[in-house]
């Protein structure tokens, strides 16, 4: 088996066990509810990070600094 077949199908294999967990995941209740929670928990938690650094990342390429003071 050659590489390119080998990460081919190991492709195939994983997407199709995603697939089959998300549906498992969607047609039980309970599991959904906690699918939803979890996903509102890690995006409640992760954009607002994200969008913190990439303003703090912005103002430091500005060139800004904490002191305002005039020179």
């Amino acid at each position: 088996m050659t590489s390119a077949t080998a990460r081919t199908t190991a492709n195939v294999v994983l997407a199709t066990a995603g697939l089959a967990a998300a549906v498992a995941i969607l047609a039980t209740p309970p599991l959904r509810r906690l699918a939803f929670r979890a996903a509102r928990l890690w995006l409640s938690a992760s954009v607002p990070a994200y969008v913190f650094a990439q303003t703090r990342q912005a103002w430091v390429e500005a060139g800004r600094t904490r002191d305002r003071r005039p020179a």
